[in-house]
């Protein structure tokens, strides 16, 4: 039979950056179910469903007050706490989300994988997506405290650097995935990594600016904190919104960089491991 008369050829990757994103592109109405998918199954059997999107920074929020601002004294740069928590915690929540749920992306899919063919990047795509909704409704929790203290208090000054917000948010994504897929192609052979995986992220937060200004380091110590591509990220959103920060071009040039290469090295080692993740996952 010529190969034409059928309706799906699937051909194997011949280049290790051999992403095929018009294969990706055509399955985009399964991205969107699988988006869809992540959201409902989280809360179907919640009583309080999609609140808990509000619940969990408010939560958050209160014990950072109490924890970080009341007892350990840390400073804020002289932004109320609330707003100043709140802010790290959103961009933190989003990007430790998108790179806790890729990394695992193989063995939570396996049986998926196992019987039907579709891109396998499909499936960390519509993590970030999806995401991406949770994100939305927690940056509108943000904005309405935010506006409050810009309108009614005038306790804070935000500027022009606003309008990175955007951007911020795609290099968040495209870090958490490139992190992601590499994590995930190590996961499928090496299980001990997935313990690790939640108590290293959680470090990590600890070494960006989340609960804590970058002013607040001591000079010899803040290059440290500088080699952490999020950092930046973290502090130019604050600059833009709330006026106190640390904006640097070449911070930001850095997390640019890192972010790249790792999406590079991530699509390399993703499209090796696909090939024979199920012999091992």
């Amino acid at each position: 039979m010529n190969e034409h008369n059928w309706t799906e050829i699937i051909k194997p990757y011949n280049k290790l950056l051999d992403l095929k994103l018009k294969e990706v592109w055509r399955y985009r109405d399964l991205l969107r179910l699988l988006v869809h998918r992540d959201f409902v199954s989280n809360y179907k059997q919640t009583i309080l469903g999609p609140l808990w999107f509000f619940i969990q920074p408010i939560l958050t929020t209160i014990m950072f007050v109490i924890v970080f601002g009341s007892i350990a004294k840390i400073g804020t740069d002289g932004i109320p706490m609330i707003v100043f928590y709140l802010a790290g915690i959103t961009l933190w929540n989003y990007f430790s989300d998108c790179l806790n749920k890729t990394a695992t992306v193989f063995k939570d899919n396996a049986a998926l994988f196992g019987k039907v063919y579709f891109p396998r990047l499909i499936m960390p795509l519509s993590i970030i997506v999806s995401n991406l909704v949770r994100l939305s409704i927690q940056f509108a929790l943000f904005l309405i405290i935010w506006i409050y203290y810009v309108t009614v208090t005038q306790t804070i000054q935000p500027n022009f650097y606003i309008v990175f917000f955007p951007f911020l948010i795609l290099l968040m994504g495209g870090m958490a995935l490139g992190l992601g897929l590499i994590i995930s192609a190590l996961t499928s052979k090496y299980k001990d990594l997935i313990f690790l995986l939640s108590f290293s992220i959680q470090l990590w937060m600890y070494a960006t600016p989340v609960i804590y200004p970058l002013s607040s380091i001591p000079e010899k110590y803040k290059w440290l904190i500088n080699l952490n591509p999020m950092s930046s990220i973290i502090e130019i959103f604050r600059y833009g919104f709330l006026g106190k920060g640390e904006f640097s071009w070449a911070s930001i040039s850095y997390s640019i960089l890192f972010t790249i290469i790792i999406l590079i090295l991530g699509s390399i080692i993703f499209n090796k491991v696909e090939k024979t993740f199920m012999d091992t996952v």
